[in-house]
């Protein structure tokens, strides 16, 4: 079997990383490792002590896995800089330093958090499988590749029922449409400003502010952005009150994470 081997690679946990709502194509297994596909490539990853192990994966990837995990990010630095703006940052980012921002191939992760629209995280995986399942390139047995734009562009919405997402096939439909006639340019969105990006990614049926700093951040690697749901909003009231996620600066993306997994594991600060 080919193997990818990461040295000396810290500030690294693959269960806080790959199962916080970043992604939904990876499943635990019974070994502590994790089965997913990335770009097309199935690979099953662990870590052993300071080095990342990537089962499956082609040593002419080696950049491609380097940059999915943001290896190339000192994790450690940013803690340090983000836990001097805040004694509750400090906490939440002690609490789990081992969370890094995926840099994921953008159009699965639009059509991922269009799926993820008042959905919760076990039904958002089952939707996206079964997506690929019926309309994604097989990569191995049982195991199929994230459908491109293209192919889900000639779809109509009522082709989509297979894969039981209610009222996002037709947002699924009109992000594919977008992206896959250029109207809506992923790869440019990694540049615009800010605000401007976003607003281009508003464009698409379904898509308010939420999915777009999610598309932002977790898609096109925009580490200013901070997604806020109902449950972030209250999280910074309650933590950060009067502070706006702009204090957070240029990886305020990276404090989102922090502060969403110390909050969802210390719900007693919220019970008043």
């Amino acid at each position: 079997m080919n193997r990818l081997i990461f040295e000396d690679i810290h500030a690294l946990s693959l269960k806080d990383t790959l199962d916080c709502g970043q992604s939904f194509r990876w499943k635990e297994q019974e070994n502590g490792g994790f089965f997913g596909v990335v770009k097309g490539r199935a690979a099953t990853v662990h870590t052993d002590g300071d080095r990342l192990v990537i089962d499956g994966a082609e040593e002419s990837d080696r950049a491609m896995w380097a940059a999915y995990f943001d290896l190339d990010l000192d994790y450690t630095a940013v803690k340090e800089q983000l836990s001097r703006l805040h004694p509750v940052m400090a906490q939440a980012a002690k609490y789990a330093p081992g969370i890094r921002i995926l840099n994921q191939e953008p159009f699965e992760a639009l059509i991922s958090f269009i799926i993820s629209q008042n959905n919760n995280i076990k039904r958002i995986v089952g939707i996206v499988d079964r997506l690929c399942e019926n309309f994604g390139e097989p990569v191995g047995d049982g195991v199929f590749a994230f459908p491109t734009a293209g192919r889900l562009a000639a779809l109509e919405p009522d082709d989509l029922t297979p894969i039981r997402a209610g009222f996002r096939h037709r947002y699924i439909i009109d992000a594919a449409r977008k992206v896959a006639d250029g109207e809506i340019d992923l790869e440019r969105l990694r540049t615009l400003p800010y605000q401007e990006a976003q607003s281009q990614l508003m464009q698409i049926t379904g898509v308010g502010v939420k999915v777009a700093d999610c598309v932002l951040l977790y898609g096109l690697h925009r580490l200013e952005s901070f997604p806020l749901d109902v449950w972030m909003k209250r999280a910074m009231a309650t933590l950060f009150d009067g502070m706006e996620p702009s204090v957070f600066g240029e990886y305020a993306g990276i404090a989102q994470q922090y502060i969403f997994h110390y909050s969802r594991n210390h719900p007693e600060m919220f019970s008043s």
